[in-house]
């Protein structure tokens, strides 16, 4: 029997995994299939607390998963493939192993949704990312490209005009899905450009690890074009990773889980921290805050039913 188990090795995993371990909680951790999160995809991270000169993405995590194992977290490889919240101790499977525990901490996260291009995926981060606001910077008096047409596009492609030289959003639509007052603000504002009824077929150029520009096409005529940029921007939005909860676990119409009163769910003992309750602000730092507020949480919650 465990007194709490984390779901997921991200940020607010490993955050949640440092505090419940320091309370002497002994916390079992499912690093999943995407271990370490999004920042493991990511390269310089230039805006968590405390690293003046900034750091790789990769490097917090170990960092962080380091820091968790000093005060006694313990770590699985694998993926939850089924969850009984329906009674106490919860249950979860994970491969053939049968895990009980008395509080669970579910810090699964979101995956980024991509084109699904061998290109994409070899350079995200040299180039492609799916976080303007965590790699805008990197852009100043570049050309770049944001992808998609909805609120989450629209949104990045005006963050990303404070550094930009140009912003090209390409939509396989000739008219975009955000909302009327973003598309008010992309049309006014001067660095921004639109490519429509077009989808990027490849991204160049993965030999050189860095990008150099997007091969476009045209889905009515089918023509193909070329257009030299130094970023492409993926803005078609985040699937949260909460496929197996669904019907026992109250979600939002997105698949988000619904917190109140910091970290609780609807179901006593279970908690919920980072992207995979938080769609609005998908920073690393808010991501381990709600780590923190989780284990806090579960720690009142094993004290109070001691």
């Amino acid at each position: 029997m465990r007194n709490v188990v984390i779901i997921g090795s991200g940020c607010a995993g490993l955050t949640a995994a440092i505090y419940a371990a320091r309370a002497n909680l002994k916390p079992l951790v499912i690093r999943g299939l995407e271990a370490g999160g999004q920042l493991t995809l990511t390269t310089l991270v230039e805006n968590f607390p405390g690293f003046p000169q900034g750091v790789q993405g990769p490097e917090l995590i170990d960092l962080m998963q380091k820091q968790a194992s000093v005060f006694g977290a313990e770590f699985l490889e694998g993926n939850v493939t089924r969850a009984d919240l329906s009674r106490q101790p919860f249950t979860l499977e994970v491969s053939s192993e049968t895990i009980e525990t008395e509080t669970l901490i579910i810090a699964s996260g979101a995956s980024a949704k991509l084109l699904g291009l061998e290109s994409e995926r070899k350079l995200l981060g040299h180039g492609v990312s799916t976080c303007a606001t965590c790699d805008g910077y990197f852009f100043r008096g570049k050309d770049v490209a944001v992808v998609g047409g909805g609120d989450t596009a629209a949104e990045d492609a005006l963050f990303l005009t404070r550094y930009a030289n140009e912003v090209n959003v390409v939509h396989r639509r000739d008219q975009l899905r955000a909302s009327k007052i973003m598309q008010d603000r992309l049309f006014r504002n001067p660095k921004i450009r639109f490519t429509w009824d077009s989808h990027v077929k490849d991204i160049l150029d993965p030999d050189q690890t860095e990008v150099t520009g997007v091969r476009l096409q045209n889905v009515k005529t089918g023509e193909e074009s070329f257009k030299p940029l130094s970023g492409v921007f993926i803005g078609i939005g985040h699937s949260p990773n909460t496929a197996i909860f669904k019907g026992q676990i109250d979600l939002n119409e997105s698949g988000y889980i619904i917190t109140h009163e910091g970290s609780k769910t609807n179901i006593p003992g279970v908690f919920a921290a980072g992207d995979v309750q938080d769609h609005i602000y998908r920073q690393a730092v808010t991501a381990a805050g709600s780590g923190c507020m989780a284990a806090i949480d579960a720690e009142r919650y094993l004290e109070a039913h001691d």
